[in-house]
């Protein structure tokens, strides 16, 4: 090995070596120090993959609770209506009110995000919805329930858009698709590992302990997050895509300390990262009027639809309809999300892939999910001919799941077409409208439950009607939604993020 000469001196070689001066022994050491550490896995900002993670996965910890909190009301809906003397359209009534606030709520995500920024804004929305629970715990009766659910609706509205700014921020335009999905597929999560859960302590200790016990969880959520949160590289107040200063940990190098490789690449990340704050706003009309914003508000409104009847009737279909016991239903409420959890990281994932591989945005994040729409609306459709209670969980599972990809994909697809400082406002639009399907269903199928009688009929025909509006937005999506052209007519100048 050579030794490093002094300026003007010869190697061992005979070559000139200019301008070199001699290192001290604390040079050496960095220099040791520097090639033996681990590079660190850098986004296209310079931010810590690692870190982007896991923030993200402190705000799927929060979808969690949040969509168990709009699944208990199927999971304790038998043993409340019996206490109560419920008719399923009283269910349906309250579960659409619950959602028809959850839309009016979401309205509210841009002024919230604005007035309180994000980490008092969800904290101030679950601690809302932790305490909205509490009347119906202590004075029960329709009235009580119809009102508290109403509250939790609204409190829980503004969520969605906020949690997913907030994991928007941390993860670039081409990336967004998987932290999307993965916060999507909390719903999945929360029925797989909580509503066993929730149904056995229902059964076991009455259905106001479950509420209890989501009340505690979400506000132990809110002191994690107070302690953890951080705005990421591509939020507002992303500046030179610089990250926000958290600490990442040993991975993570600082400029001063970083060998030359991981210095080229982070100096390559900043140079090609997004300046969030210099692109201006755009006028919000010129976003909703774009046929992806409209085609995706029919396309996303029937997936709700569909998951707002699931969080609902699942249960009570399972029991009523299909003959299963009460903690049998509960616990097989997991069905169909864990097989939608399967195909929504699955799919989510390669959606993302395919765009870094240069397939279209409109193949890749709408048409891709629209086919399975129709594949999930052709198997719902066919669900009343099917007797067999095994292979009717079968159907209405798995043709649910393969429907919700649409839901994380078009939300990715509609961040694309506003500058990031308008994201939370313009996904809060985008989810309210959806939440209109979720008004609609749900009190829709208790009024055919009630028409039907006794039976399954009744849950299967409401089904079969959800399948066939999905066959039809499905096509209409196909035709009308295309992002990456909407993009160019409302962003013009938008700087572009490579994707890697």
């Amino acid at each position: 090995m050579t030794p490093i000469t002094e300026s003007g001196k010869s190697g061992a070689n005979g070559e000139v070596v200019a301008n070199l001066p001699l290192p001290v022994q604390g040079d050496l050491v960095v220099l040791e120090q520097q090639v033996n550490r681990p590079r660190a896995k850098l986004g296209e900002a310079g931010e810590s993959r690692t870190v982007a993670w896991g923030m993200t996965s402190v705000l799927v910890a929060m979808y969690v609770i949040n969509f168990a909190d709009k699944a208990v009301l199927g999971i304790i809906a038998q043993p409340l209506a019996k206490e109560l003397g419920l008719s399923a359209s009283d269910i349906g009534l309250t579960g659409s009110a619950f959602f028809l606030m959850l839309s009016l709520g979401g309205l509210f995500s841009g002024a919230l995000d604005k007035w309180l920024g994000l980490r008092w804004a969800l904290v101030l929305l679950v601690v809302l919805w932790s305490m909205a629970m509490l009347p119906l715990i202590l004075s029960a009766s329709f009235v009580t329930l119809l009102v508290s659910r109403m509250i939790l609706g609204f409190a829980e509205g503004p969520n969605s858009p906020l949690l997913f700014s907030a994991a928007y921020s941390w993860h670039a335009p081409a990336r967004r698709g998987l932290p999307g999905a993965v916060l999507t597929c909390s719903a999945s999560i929360a029925k797989i590992a909580i509503a066993p859960i929730l149904a056995y302590v229902a059964v076991t200790w009455g259905w106001r302990s479950a509420l209890v016990a989501l009340a505690i969880a979400g506000l132990l959520w809110a002191v994690l997050w107070l302690a953890m949160w951080k705005e990421g590289p591509y939020g507002r107040s992303g500046n030179s895509g610089k990250a926000d200063s958290v600490d990442s940990g040993p991975e993570e190098s600082g400029p001063e300390d970083s060998d030359p490789a991981s210095a080229s690449a982070s100096a390559s990340a900043t140079a090609t990262a997004p300046t969030t704050d210099a692109e201006p706003a755009v006028p919000w009309l010129h976003i909703f009027r774009t046929r992806t914003f409209i085609g995706g508000v029919l396309l996303i409104a029937a997936a709700y639809a569909l998951a707002a009847v699931v969080l609902t009737w699942l249960p009570s279909y399972f029991e009523l309809g299909l003959g299963y016991s009460r903690l049998q239903a509960g616990s097989m409420f997991s069905i169909p999300s864990l097989i939608g959890l399967v195909i929504m990281l699955s799919s989510t994932w390669l959606s993302d892939r395919l765009i870094t591989k240069g397939v279209s945005m409109r193949a890749a994040r709408v048409v891709f999910p629209a086919v399975g729409m129709l594949i999930g609306g052709t198997m719902l459709v066919f669900l009343p001919f099917v007797s067999a209670p095994v292979m009717a969980v079968f159907m209405v599972s798995l043709g649910y799941a393969i429907c919700t990809p649409v839901l994380p994909l078009l939300n990715a697809c509609v961040s694309e077409l506003c500058p990031p400082k308008q994201i939370s406002g313009v996904l809060g639009v985008f989810l309210s409208l959806m939440a209109f399907g979720g008004f609609i269903a749900p009190y829709m199928m208790g009024r055919i439950v009630d028409a039907a009688g006794d039976g399954g009929d009744g849950y299967a025909t409401a089904f079969q009607i959800l399948g066939g509006v999905a066959l039809v937005v499905a096509v209409v999506g196909i035709v009308i939604i295309d992002p990456a052209r909407d993009k160019n007519l409302v962003r013009p100048n938008a700087p572009v993020v490579a994707a890697r």
